[in-house]
């Protein structure tokens, strides 16, 4: 059994990108590459700009590689809880923007992706009570969703959502980077952001009038501003050989989303969660995964999803949380935007910011991110 975080390289012969050895010169610099990173790169080509793309491990190494592969509607609250916070018309507003991103997703990336609807399964009374109220203020705004009673339990059924292979799928989208014309460098390891420079570990230095800081979970350390803003988390997830012994056919978020899972085409089973039950533990940047979630989350695959299928791989990653629920897409300095604190929603919400903040940071409206100022208002 491996607890290295990249497991899922296993099987994928990936190349490996040439670090940055030399200074040189660039329109937009953009700093990690998961899938944020990568949907502000080829938005800046989108946009005609000159792209260096570096990042201090493997593409999808860090966290875009090591979450569940939930694709899913909305921001970190549930759609009634939004709407309480934000404002109806602000939270739905910022929900048909990530329908929007799924779609894309679904076009962009078929081949790595799946979409068959995603699930909220009550636990208890109280929260089939809360899945009622998310029913029906959902519905009030026109949101896809319906009540689902089934294999899995009672709650809701969101049917616009998918899921992929999270690796995969931010490998998919390096590919494209490169046919699209940007420069991307792996094991580059930033050790400073000015207005105007981005210094490597390795003496290299990438000059660009423009920095996007993709880093979600690193943002604080590459952007000490950041850090009254956004707080690392530590999310933990294990890895099943094919299962044979349980079919499902959606992604499940159970216990208010605070566990998560899905079955792969190939029939390995992906459970993550539990940290609520750690919580003072899982506020670190120490992305190594722990015995006692670890137990935990076995035992939760044993009594909960019911299948015998053997542990294969266990990992972690940190990612960033903030006090509102509402990402981080802002200018730290002249020239240097950081992106980050989604809040457990990257995969949909952080390409979103990415590629708002390339858009803004070259003279551009965008719309998302509008809307996130709208939803920001007292």
């Amino acid at each position: 059994m491996t607890l290295d975080a990249v497991a899922w390289w296993a099987g994928i012969d990936v190349p490996e990108r040439a670090p940055l050895g030399e200074d040189v010169h660039a329109d937009v610099c953009v700093v990690g590459l998961g899938g944020s990173g990568l949907s502000a790169v080829r938005e800046a080509r989108a946009l005609g700009a000159r792209v260096i793309g570096v990042d201090a491990g493997r593409i999808a190494g860090a966290a875009a590689g090591r979450n569940g592969g939930l694709l899913l509607g909305g921001l970190a609250p549930f759609h009634h809880d939004a709407a309480e916070a934000w404002g109806a018309g602000h939270a739905t507003t910022l929900y048909r923007h990530t329908l929007e991103e799924l779609a894309r997703m679904r076009a962009d990336t078929p081949d790595d992706t799946w979409w068959r609807g995603s699930l909220r399964i009550a636990e208890d009374v109280e929260e089939r009570h809360d899945c009622e109220r998310q029913l029906a203020v959902m519905t009030r705004d026109g949101l896809p969703v319906s009540w689902y009673e089934g294999p899995e339990g009672v709650g809701l059924r969101f049917p616009a959502d998918g899921a992929c292979h999270p690796v995969r799928r931010v490998l998919s989208l390096a590919a494209r980077a490169d046919h699209e014309g940007a420069e991307l460098h792996e094991r580059s390891r930033v050790c400073a952001v000015h207005p105007g420079a981005v210094e490597l570990a390795n003496g290299a230095c990438v000059h660009a009038p423009v920095i996007v800081v993709c880093a979600d979970g690193a943002l604080a350390t590459l952007l000490p501003a950041a850090a009254s803003r956004v707080r690392a988390v530590r999310l933990q997830m294990l890895a099943t050989a094919p299962a044979t012994d349980v079919r499902l056919p959606q992604p499940v978020y159970a216990r208010y989303g605070y566990d998560y899972w899905q079955q792969l085409p190939d029939g390995r089973v992906l459970l993550g969660g539990g940290r609520d039950h750690f919580e003072a533990d899982e506020y670190t940047t120490i992305d190594a995964p722990s015995e006692v979630l670890q137990t935990w989350l076995e035992r939760r695959l044993r009594e909960r999803i019911g299948t015998r299928a053997p542990i294969t791989h266990r990992w972690a990653a940190t990612v960033g949380y903030t006090a509102d629920d509402l990402p981080v897409t802002e200018p730290f300095a002249d020239g240097v935007w950081g992106v980050g604190g989604y809040s457990g929603t990257g995969n949909v919400v952080g390409a979103l910011c990415a590629r708002g903040a390339v858009r803004r940071a070259l003279g551009h409206a965008d719309a998302f991110l509008d809307a996130l100022d709208l939803a920001r208002l007292p």
